[in-house]
């Protein structure tokens, strides 16, 4: 296969998903994957770290993406509508060709600790890049902090509920409404 072969990233993903499907993640090699994939290790490595990446690579994508749509939210924008344009920025990668992947990822992180541990650090991440990108926008440190958890709580209600609706559905609809009950059921306590 040629150095830059296309699809080459799409190739692993789905290459990755299916050997830890068959063998498990912890039996699974960079090289299976590649080997897979038509590719060569070296070419894995242009586009992942590891093996983790290839389940959450997608996280630095989300939080690039939110962060952008926050700070180029209208200069007046509230708060709660800077979030808004953060879930709705989502919508890009989070696509119905991409919601079989997603359902595979779940099962594969849900069976192994470490995996569990590292969805949590990027969680983390995310939540630190939604954080910094309402604070570049003058918002307090703790309403900054408070949007970057609800934003993320809006995302992982809507995505839960995105998983059990009919193929084909769109994201946005399922993120704008978790936001929105969110925001009511918080109004409550």
């Amino acid at each position: 296969m040629s150095r830059w072969a296309p699809n080459a990233r799409e190739r692993l993903e789905t290459a990755a998903l299916d050997l830890f499907a068959e063998n498990g993640y912890e039996e699974t090699t960079v090289a299976q994957i590649a080997d897979r994939a038509g590719l060569n290790r070296a070419t894995f490595f242009r586009h992942f770290a590891d093996k983790r990446e290839v389940l959450f690579g997608g996280e630095d994508v989300l939080a690039r993406l939110f962060a952008d749509a926050i700070v180029a939210a209208a200069p007046d924008a509230t708060v709660i509508e800077c979030l808004r344009a953060a879930l709705a920025a989502a919508e890009v990668v989070m696509t119905p060709q991409r919601r079989a992947a997603a359902a595979r990822r779940v099962l594969v992180v849900a069976a192994n600790s470490e995996l569990q541990e590292r969805g949590l650090l990027k969680h983390a991440r995310v939540v630190n890049s939604i954080a910094a990108a309402l604070r570049e926008r003058g918002t307090d440190e703790l309403t900054a902090r408070l949007g970057a958890e609800v934003t993320m709580l809006a995302f992982s209600v809507a995505f839960a509920r995105w998983m059990k609706a009919n193929d084909g559905e769109p994201f946005l609809p399922f993120a704008a409404a978790a936001l929105s009950d969110l925001q009511v059921r918080a109004a409550k306590l």
